[in-house]
């Protein structure tokens, strides 16, 4: 490129034996100039604008104290980024440096981000942690309480590492109950979506189901840097913790270890084994427990019944002796019956004396007197009586009843002059329906006593026969003719009317 720009010009025309580029060669140019002499390059800085476009791509700056980089990283790259640029981090990108000629700008295309330093995680982590509590994510009220003993526990940890065997032996030990372990990366890029669609996924399943919902998730890693345990930090587990239905204990790393999950779950633990106690109590003292509650309960019983027996015989010593209370009663009714006769013969006494002074005043003419005063009075009700008003009313009614009755016999004699009609319209029907009909048009009936013959063979066979014709009937014996006689009809065989006519 010296050559290019570099070659020194003649003094008349200066510039006038330098090489002419297009702008796209000189694009071109600049590019592969940046890309051969830098190639893959390591960056430190702090991030400033980030903007994700709706095409997926990532568009951030790198800045210091006085100059700013653009930054670059497509959408088939981001998946593959450990930690996901924010405004305000310090971190080191990896990528190489190239140029947009369109626009003559250069800038990084990175496919890696690494934060800057301890610090810088911790700043990150304080500001997102303040960012969920002042959405309420953090507050007391909305966490969930633990069941005293879960059916089912769901565990959210690496299948390989020592923390689901302390806590499977933690639990054999207090209480054993059935595990469900799903399993997850527990550190690099791919721990926190594994975690989150682990959480979401206890909760999608359905109570009492093929594979039941656990009552009781288990989020558990062992120690580690704040490096190893980033992954329980990122915003997506925070969210899946908070939003699961299920009471969540997070048990990532050791007692002073400190994450995000710990802030938004409804327990923290200091250790896995210590989620284990946490989540189910001890079988052998829960049931000396119950034994102790109920030898309790068996010795409240007895001394309650011990007491309410002496309260019993307390009360019982206060009360009078049965003979004591029988014996002013008794004296009563000893008064009282010999009393008694005198009583009854003093109330006959009385009695008929009363009845003597009423009788005295009964006398015949007396009765007389009170009967002819009721026949009187009797007499002058029979007069102040009339029969014109029922009179009047029974003529009434007569008239009705004659109108009635002129109305049945109408209705009655129109009745019996439809069903003439009707029988009349019937018979002709039965006329023209008879067989005797058809005899009149010249057919007959031949018969051999009651059979009725269709054929001429059958007619051949018999001894006798009798032709019906519509003047009368012919008998044949012997081939012989007789002389036609005059008889009631017959009605034809079962059957209507369906045998030999001629």
């Amino acid at each position: 490129m010296s050559d290019l720009f570099d070659d020194p010009a003649p003094a008349d025309r200066p510039g006038q034996n330098a090489p002419e580029f297009t702008v796209s060669e000189i694009s071109g140019e600049v590019k592969r100039t940046l890309e051969g002499t830098f190639g893959r390059i390591r960056v430190r800085g702090e991030v400033g604008r980030v903007f994700k476009a709706r095409s997926g791509h990532l568009y951030y700056d790198i800045k210091d104290d006085r100059s700013v980089l653009a930054c670059t990283t497509w959408k088939g790259q981001i998946s593959g980024l450990s930690v996901v640029p924010e405004e305000g981090l310090e971190v080191v990108v990896t990528g190489r440096l190239t140029a947009f000629g369109a626009q003559s700008k250069y800038n990084m295309n990175v496919d890696e981000v690494a934060v800057a330093g301890q610090g810088a995680l911790m700043a990150l982590l304080e500001k997102r942690k303040k960012q969920l509590e002042a959405e309420g994510l953090f507050a007391p009220e909305r966490k969930k309480a633990l069941p005293y003993l879960p059916q089912i526990i769901g565990v959210v940890t690496s299948p390989s590492g020592a923390v689901i065997r302390d806590i499977l032996h933690r639990l054999r030990d207090r209480f054993p109950r059935k595990v469900l372990v799903w399993p997850v990366a527990v550190q690099g890029q791919n721990c926190a979506p594994e975690v989150a669609r682990a959480i979401e996924g206890f909760n999608r399943l359905t109570p009492g189901g093929a594979l039941p919902r656990p009552d009781l998730i288990i989020v558990a890693r062992g120690g580690g840097s704040i490096e190893d345990l980033w992954g329980f930090n990122e915003e997506i587990v925070a969210r899946a913790a908070a939003a699961s239905q299920i009471p969540l204990i997070s048990a990532v790393g050791h007692e002073t270890d400190t994450t995000l999950i710990d802030f938004v779950s409804d327990r923290r633990a200091p250790t896995p084994t210590a989620a284990a106690e946490l989540a189910v109590p001890v079988r052998l003292e829960l049931m000396a427990w119950s034994e102790n509650q109920g030898a309790r309960l068996t010795r409240a019983a007895g001394q309650a019944v011990q007491l309410r027996r002496q309260r019993l015989n307390d009360l019982a010593r206060a009360l009078p002796k049965p003979d004591t209370l029988l014996e002013t009663p008794r004296q009563r009714l000893d008064r009282i019956s010999d009393r008694l006769p005198g009583a009854l013969i003093s109330g006959v006494q009385r009695r008929r004396v009363h009845l003597s002074e009423t009788a005295a005043s009964l006398r015949p003419a007396t009765l007389r007197q009170l009967v002819e005063g009721r026949r009187n009075r009797l007499q002058n009700l029979s007069s102040r009586l009339s029969l014109r008003p029922i009179q009047r009313e029974m003529a009434v009614q007569k008239d009705a009843l004659g109108r009635l009755a002129q109305r049945l016999d109408a209705a009655q004699a129109a009745r019996i002059d439809r069903q003439r009609q009707a029988l009349t319209a019937t018979g002709r029907q039965l006329e023209i329906l008879s067989y005797k009909a058809t005899l009149e048009r010249g057919y007959a009936v031949v018969r051999s006593g009651d059979e009725i013959l269709t054929t001429r063979a059958a007619a051949a066979k018999a001894d006798a026969l009798q032709i019906e014709f519509a003047d009368g009937t012919l008998d044949l014996e012997g081939g012989a003719a007789q002389a036609p006689k005059k008889e009631a009809p017959k009605p034809p065989a079962e059957g209507g009317g369906q045998g030999s006519l001629f």
